[in-house]
C-alpha cells in the first residue's frame, strides 16, 4: 500500500520544490548536511571532535528531514475512502 502512495508523495515534493521556498530551503540545507556527514565518514579517522560534529550533524539532518516530511504531510492528502453502505 506504501508503494501506491510513493508517486503522489514524490508529485507533491516536487510542487513544494516549485512553489514553497521554506521546504525549497529545507531541502538545500538537509542536501548539504548530508555532504558534510560524507566528508567526514569518508575519512579513514575521526578525531573526538570529527566525531561529535558528526553526531550534531546528523541530529540537525534528522530535525531537518522530520519538518520536510511535515509540511509534506501537511499538503499531501490522501484521497478518501468511500464506504459503502451495508446491505
Amino acid at each position: 500500500m506504501a508503494d501506491t502512495q510513493l508517486p503522489l508523495e514524490d508529485e507533491v515534493r516536487a510542487t513544494l520544490l516549485r512553489t514553497d521556498e521554506t521546504f525549497r530551503q529545507l531541502v538545500l540545507e538537509h542536501h548539504a548536511l548530508d555532504e558534510q556527514i560524507n566528508r567526514l565518514t569518508s575519512l579513514s579517522y575521526l578525531t573526538a571532535q570529527e566525531q561529535i560534529e558528526e553526531h550534531d550533524l546528523k541530529k540537525k539532518k534528522l530535525a531537518l528531514k522530520d519538518r520536510i516530511e511535515a509540511l509534506t504531510r501537511g499538503m499531501y492528502r490522501p484521497p478518501a475512502i468511500a464506504l459503502m453502505p451495508p446491505h
